[in-house]
């Protein structure tokens, strides 16, 4: 099935949306004598259109569940024709009211259809072509914007002068009757959603928030997104005070609705060619590189002296990279939530991110009141400095994504063996050699697709802000010091730990933890009496595969005990590998390092048939071979 019938209507409401927000935006603001109060009526008309999705995305959802998504969009685009003679209505008599009144309502009707249209990217597309048909409905999505916003400025300079002609009565009226010419065509094979769920939106949003954690980071890519929204929409509001403004860039409705123009074609392309990139590569992985980059971009525009065709270029620029960020999480939200879930998922971010939105002009307000015109991009600049850094410690997959590019810096890791942990459906037990302490995070960050709940020291629970936080994010499973448990009270402390090791594997969650339990004195894997691996191997649950691995190369790095008469300090380690990774690894060769992996369930099982000490020796000489 074709997706074009689903991007044509989404096309015309984007555009009809955003061709009544702009012109209300620019009518009122003409309206208005006072420069600060025209900041202020920017937000409230803002403030309109998102407020709806806020307080009825719930709604929406419910209406997924009654309704077959494609119809719910056709009753939605009748709805706009009567919204739009309200509309016509309020510019006709020059009520500010009654246009931001339009504007209310075309917000609630766009919010109600919203989780429809986007849930029937997988039912047109499949599970193989959502980030194809994401790509093109955002791209979609941003073009409308940008037709919308840019026809908005054109019409409403020219009818400044023409004030007999009433051409935004006809565009608005056109636009409307297209979408629902468009609807009619639309054709997927509809998944039913059976969920009902309540349409308060508190306790909806409570409870989709409890939802959305029992997917792998769901919650931090709906915050993050929600925070580009939150961007987006002050960013907007921002260009069409500051392009007219004689203290800004002094530039009519026509070429201020050019300059939005910029930015929105640059995000409809960057988000295009982030939609074939991330067929093929992880982009999510990527949003530390391109969030930072959007801050320097802000930054520039903030602090730099630009003509407004160099502001305009570096704007473009801007929207290009944020098409870039944007992009995987939209796809990855599609990957994560299946079936009636997604319906519920794409409600849920629908109310967090308009809620954002709603923030965003707030803050475009008290930041203009405040500290003028120019504010918000520095505020932007800020903001997308932090969301990235925040998003990559809350997401496990990101995190281990910017790991491994941080780790390849340094170390030229060559991995064999990596389709022993290809069958997404088997449990894993992954037993790794222990060469050094920086080893742990470059196993975990080469096997990022798969996830692995580590065992780690407690004491790095309790250490500082960052590792807490890491280890949480990664599912960590806390380890108690069994050197302060010397007696009998460590026996029991041990048996404990392999009693939380299999019940995690028996509900289906890998796990990776080493035999050794300390890293190499001298250069050979030493296990001696540790009892873990034996305990677990001996008595492992059903489907679970044990993964060995391997790793050489470490001996006589900065992390290792390689002339040392104990184990490096953690904290003056990382503060020194990562001078050495700005300074010096960029003109030295990586360290090579060789990672074998193989799945050793027989031997295990069969080693454990035997004492303790003979599988400890068996399991070492595989190590050592």
């Amino acid at each position: 099935m074709s997706f074009a019938p689903l991007y044509i209507t989404n096309f015309f409401g984007t555009l009809n949306d955003n061709f009544l927000k702009t012109l209300a935006s620019f009518t009122v603001i003409g309206w208005i004598a006072d420069e600060r109060m025209k900041s202020i009526a920017m937000g409230v008309t803002a403030g309109a259109l998102v407020l709806p999705y806020i307080l009825c995305s719930p709604l929406a959802d419910r209406l997924t569940a009654v309704f077959q998504k494609c119809k719910i969009v056709r009753l939605a685009k009748w709805a706009e024709l009567p919204i739009m003679a309200i509309a016509i209505a309020g510019f006709a008599l020059k009520s500010p009211w009654l246009v931001i009144g339009a504007v209310l309502l075309m917000g609630l009707q766009s919010s109600l259809y919203s989780p429809a249209k986007y849930a029937l990217v997988r039912d047109i597309g499949g599970e193989e072509r959502i980030s194809t048909g994401m790509g093109g409905m955002e791209g979609i999505s941003f073009l409308g914007v940008l037709a919308g916003t840019v026809a908005a400025s054109f019409v409403s300079d020219f009818e400044v002068h023409h004030p007999q002609y009433c051409i935004s009565y006809v565009c608005l009226g056109a636009f409307a009757a297209a979408g629902l010419f468009a609807s009619f065509t639309l054709r997927a094979d509809e998944a039913p959603n059976r969920s009902l769920h309540a349409i308060n939106p508190v306790r909806y949003m409570a409870r989709a928030y409890r939802m959305a954690k029992r997917h792998d980071g769901l919650p931090a890519v709906i915050f993050t997104l929600s925070v580009f929204w939150w961007g987006a929409a002050m960013l907007q509001m921002g260009l069409i005070v500051y392009g007219k403004s004689e203290a800004g860039l002094g530039l009519g409705a026509s070429r201020t609705g050019a300059l939005l123009c910029a930015a929105a074609v640059g995000i409809v392309a960057g988000q295009v060619i982030a939609g074939l990139v991330d067929r093929k590569r992880f982009l999510l992985g990527a949003t530390v590189a391109t969030g930072w980059t959007a801050a320097a971009l802000l930054a520039v525009l903030y602090f730099a002296p630009l003509s407004p065709r160099a502001f305009g270029v570096v704007l473009a620029l801007l929207a290009f990279d944020l098409g870039f960020f944007k992009l995987p999480f939209d796809t990855e939200i599609q990957k994560l939530a299946k079936g009636s879930r997604l319906n519920t998922m794409l409600a849920y971010f629908n109310q967090v991110s308009f809620l954002f939105m709603l923030a965003a002009s707030g803050c475009y307000a008290l930041a203009s009141v405040l500290f003028g015109a120019k504010a918000f991009l520095l505020l932007l600049a800020i903001a997308f400095f932090l969301a990235p850094v925040a998003f990559v410690f809350c997401n496990r997959k990101a995190l281990l994504a910017t790991g491994r590019w941080i780790f390849s810096r340094r170390y030229a890791i060559a991995v064999d063996g990596i389709e022993a942990l290809a069958d997404g459906s088997k449990t894993y037990l992954v037993l790794p050699n222990h060469p050094a302490m920086v080893d742990p995070m470059l196993v975990v960050s080469e096997l990022w697709k798969t996830p692995l709940r580590p065992l780690a020291d407690e004491a790095f629970f309790k250490t500082g802000i960052v590792a807490p936080r890491v280890l949480k994010t990664l599912g960590a499973i806390a380890v108690p010091d069994l050197r302060k448990h010397r007696t009998a009270k460590g026996a029991t402390v041990a048996k404990g730990l392999g009693g939380i090791v299999k019940s995690t594997l028996e509900s289906g969650g890998n796990v990776i933890f080493y035999p050794s339990g300390h890293i190499w004195t001298e250069e050979k894997e030493e296990i001696a009496t540790r009892q873990l691996a034996y305990n677990i191997c001996r008595e492992l649950p059903d489907g679970v595969a044990v993964i060995g691995v391997r790793t050489l190369g470490l001996w006589g790095s900065i992390w290792s005990r390689k002339g040392k008469a104990a184990s490096p300090a953690f904290i003056p380690t990382l503060l020194k590998s990562v001078a050495l990774w700005f300074f010096r690894a960029p003109f030295v060769p990586r360290r090579k390092v060789s990672m074998y992996i193989e799945d050793i369930t027989a031997r295990v099982k069969e080693w454990s048939q035997g004492t303790r000490l003979e599988f400890n020796r068996q399991l070492e000489t595989w190590y050592n071979s």
